[in-house]
């Protein structure tokens, strides 16, 4: 089979800038070339340098008849029997004719492709899927006809055809793109000069970008590692030290001077996490403030900084990397290693740029930094840490006593070995407790106590055999290396804990979401599950029918919101920003606000009032905000769709029962009040007495037949009105069916009067426990429906039996029969079979039927019979014991 086929798109900005023409030369040159060239469709628009292409090329195409006009369509099915190399397909978005094998002329070029055949079309940009409601935003006109965006993504080519706004208006009053008369009135509308050039650039974007794309995909395939310097990336290194502020401010600048995309980059080291709140609050303080700029966030997490930095930028296709270089002394650079040698190292092809910065601030001053107060600025205090970082030291200290107690007294029994053995496991608990630091100093002072107590001359610091020393060493070196390897594992399970805790509540809030149609219990578990992960208090406020933010959910019973905070939730519902606490917008609100965003405008508001307040909210915490509040938004916009959908299909059925009332009405009251009034008429007029006796009764008979049809469609509207409102209430009481069906028949004594009737009722059938009048309305219907639908003078029958704890009531005619398809549609509200026969009514009788048995918990059925007619059977069923029942006498 061979390969699929490769479609070029000749896209452009709008129609005119000649892309069929451009098109049409691309296709000539593989004509020249030896290619076998058809042309399935084109429209010149009566341009004669078009046409002039065309001269030479095949033409495969088929001219349809609709609503009277002739159209131009591609031949789909003889281009696959002729299966030449390329195929030329205008207009790539147009929609086909009725009667053709696809909808849309895209899928036609799709079998194309699949064929095996190579396919040139043509489309503008305002086609495409993704950008229909922004085309529709800047030029005010809703594009019709549109293109998946997939179409454009398996092309292998996209060629863009550009021309100048000027050029395109002096082609439109030319008359090169409409007639004059279109011309001036798509100019008015469409083709301004805006538009134009807002157009051009979304054509020119998203060619770019495929192109970028392509370049991507083309240097993983072939093992590139990249970058290449085709298109230009920027990536900012960022810390804790107040110094990266400078830095992304530099990249924010060269970026926009490039007109390129940044990312901001703090890569998480297992070892070296925050040791402080003030650390952390920088780190998130630099982010947001990149964020605020315009940067990508990313946060990378490993083992290495530098290795990370050039992972990430080679995935990315970083073409630049801007990172910072601290003042500091020479001996402490040889002694940690620096950061930006090891980067312009290993850059391989990635420009580094290396600003240069103030001296770093001490860890000690960091850790000793003070803290402002809200309610005094000049007050501060220091971070209440210093206690609880005394723990470890303090139980290291006890460890050793403890240790040295217990081994003293049988230090001959033990010997050295196993002494020095014993003291690496305080390092080993320490380590895997509290860390590197604490587990070195518990090494030390192993080294210590050992020395002192256990190794000649004892009691002394000194030591007579060198290899003690080693020992010594092998000690400290164990509790450097456990509590490093430690101190990452515990780093490593706090983030796997962080990143788990937040990727379940994500799914569980999915979960729970997807799972509930009711807008309050949607309310309620966004509520709940996001104060319970992020630890606060939230509140989910709605707009009312004024457009006024209410409450809409609060996860405790008691919230936050006063005057104040509503007034920042109103700011947030109305510009769709976030604002509050930990933004720079209403920064000295309680609580901070996400807006409830989708394509449909903003849907509420989320608040959240963290329990443990600080002055800076982690830029984590707001974007896991942020996914919480895109599911919420998704959820609340679900549900009010889903009643509007309701609300919708309600006022269509309320219109469709409307127009069914009235024709109807239109029928099957004025027809028996027509009779109603000709006969009454008759009889009044009657004063000469011209009518005989006999024939005053057959206009009285009129008179009374009419009334009474007029009675059962008047008893139908209501019993459908009681069914629909669920309104219907049962009165059951012990029945005999045979009671039932006598009184049925002598309501239709006049309908039933020129039928025969063949009614077996085997004798000993228990009494059933139904709403008498309602079973004997079921029966009129069917027994109505039956004469309806049957040959004049035929045969009725009626059969009742008992099956199992059931008893089944049938009703046959000879008639017609049903399709096998129509038979379990025939007690749909307002269904009418087709009939030969000249048949009135509304099509409520069987529906109402089916309601009151389903209503006694029996079933109703229709099935083709013998006699070339319809049998409709139902059931009621015997919930009691039929031995202890009186039995009825009847018979054939």
């Amino acid at each position: 089979m061979k390969d699929q086929g490769k479609l070029t798109v000749f896209l452009g900005a709008a129609a005119g800038v000649g892309k069929t023409y451009a098109m049409l030369e691309a296709a000539r040159e593989r004509l020249t070339a030896g290619v076998d060239v058809v042309v399935g469709f084109v429209e010149t628009h009566g341009q004669a340098e078009t046409e002039a292409l065309l001269k030479g090329i095949p033409v495969i195409a088929k001219t349809q008849e609709y609503l009277g006009n002739h159209s131009e369509e591609v031949d789909l099915d003889i281009l696959l029997a002729h299966r030449p190399q390329l195929v030329v397909v205008d207009e790539l978005a147009h929609t086909n004719i009725p009667g053709l094998r696809h909808k849309k002329r895209y899928q036609d070029i799709e079998e194309l492709l699949i064929s095996g055949i190579d396919v040139y079309t043509t489309l503008n940009i305002q086609h495409l899927e993704s950008l229909n409601d922004v085309v529709a935003q800047i030029t005010g006109v809703t594009v019709k006809e549109t293109v998946p965006d997939r179409i454009l993504e398996m092309a292998s080519q996209i060629q863009m055809v550009d021309i100048t706004p000027g050029e395109l208006m002096q082609r439109l009053k030319e008359g090169k793109v409409y007639v004059p008369g279109e011309a001036a009135e798509a100019i008015q509308k469409f083709f301004r000069p805006g538009n134009i050039n807002a157009l051009r650039e979304m054509s020119l974007r998203y060619t770019a970008k495929r192109v970028d794309c392509q370049m991507e995909l083309y240097m993983r395939n072939h093992g590139i590692a990249g970058p290449w310097p085709s298109g230009e990336k920027v990536m900012v290194c960022v810390s804790g030290n107040p110094f990266s502020v400078k830095l992304i401010r530099t990249a924010k600048r060269m970026a926009a001077r490039q007109n390129a995309e940044w990312l901001a980059v703090h890569v998480a080291l297992p070892g070296k996490m925050p040791q402080n709140e003030a650390e952390n609050d920088s780190i998130e303080q630099n982010l947001r403030m990149a964020e605020k700029l315009g940067a990508e966030i990313v946060t990378p997490y490993g083992d290495d900084i530098v290795e990370e930095l050039l992972k990430l930028a080679r995935k990315r296709n970083v073409s630049q990397v801007i990172v910072g270089k601290p003042e500091r002394t020479r001996f402490r650079e040889l002694l940690h290693g620096s950061i930006v040698d090891k980067v312009i190292r290993k850059s391989h092809g990635i420009s580094v740029h290396v600003i240069s910065g103030r001296k770093e601030v001490s860890e000690r001053e960091l850790k000793l930094k003070t803290i402002e107060t809200d309610d005094n600025p000049s007050k501060s205090r220091i971070s209440p840490r210093w206690p609880w970082a005394t723990v470890p030291y303090l139980m290291s200290i006890v460890m050793m006593i403890a240790l040295t107690v217990a081994v003293a007294p049988i230090e001959s029994f033990l010997g050295t070995v196993n002494i020095l053995m014993l003291y690496l496991l305080p390092v080993l608990l320490i380590a895997a407790r509290w860390g590197k630091l604490p587990a070195v100093i518990t090494a030390g002072m192993g080294v210590v106590s050992f020395d002192y107590f256990f190794v000649p001359p004892f009691y002394t610091f000194g030591v007579y055999d060198f290899r003690y020393v080693i020992s010594f060493a092998i000690l400290m070196f164990a509790g450097f290396v456990t509590g490093t390897l430690s101190g990452r594992l515990t780093d490593q399970i706090n983030y796997s804990r962080q990143r788990e805790q937040q990727s379940s509540a994500l799914y569980s809030l999915s979960r729970d979401l997807t799972a509930v149609d009711k807008l309050e219990r949607v309310l309620d578990s966004i509520a709940r599950k996001i104060g319970e992960t992020l630890d606060g208090q939230v509140v989910i406020l709605l707009p009312n029918e004024r457009n006024n933010l209410v409450m809409g959910q609060c996860s405790t019973t008691d919230h936050f919101m006063t005057e104040s905070e509503m007034t920042v939730a109103t700011w947030v519902y109305e510009r769709g920003q976030k604002a509050g606490k930990g933004t720079e917008t209403l920064g000295t609100a309680k609580g901070l606000y996400l807006p409830l965003v989708t394509e449909q405008g903003t849907q509420g508001v989320l608040g959240i009032c963290f329990f443990q307040q600080k002055e800076i909210v982690n830029p984590q915490q707001i974007r896991f905000l942020d996914a919480f509040a895109g599911l919420a938004a998704l959820a609340i916009n679900r549900i009010k769709l889903a009643d509007e959908a309701r609300q919708a299909h309600t006022l269509a059925e309320s219109e469709r029962l409307r127009t069914a009332l009235f024709n109807s009405l239109s029928h099957d009251l004025r027809t028996p009040l027509s009779s109603i009034i000709g006969a009454a008429t008759g009889l009044l007029e009657d004063h000469d007495s011209v009518y005989s006796p006999d024939a005053r009764n057959d206009l009285l008979q009129t008179i009374l037949q009419g009334a009474e049809r007029m009675n059962r469609f008047v008893n139908n509207l209501l019993d459908m009105a009681r069914l629909e409102s669920g309104m219907l209430k049962l009165h059951k009481d012990w029945c005999d069916i045979q009671d039932i069906i006598g009184v049925a028949i002598n309501r239709l004594d006049i309908v039933l009067a020129k039928r025969f009737l063949d009614i077996k009722i085997p004798a000993g059938l228990p009494l059933v426990q139904a709403d008498y009048a309602l079973i004997e309305q079921v029966l009129v219907n069917l027994l109505d429906n039956a004469v309806k639908y049957s040959e004049p003078a035929s045969k009725i029958l009626i059969r009742v039996k008992q099956v199992g704890q059931t008893l089944e009531i049938a009703v046959a005619n000879r008639g017609n029969p049903i399709p096998e398809t129509d038979l379990s549609k025939v007690f749909d509200k307002f269904y009418r079979l087709s009939s030969p026969l000249q048949v009135s009514g509304s099509g409520l009788g069987l529906s109402i039927c089916k309601g009151i048995i389903d209503a006694h918990n029996g079933d109703i059925w229709a099935e083709n019979n013998e006699l070339g007619g319809v049998t409709i059977i139902f059931n009621l069923p015997l919930d009691y014991d039929l031995s202890d029942q009186v039995q009825v006498e009847g018979g054939d």
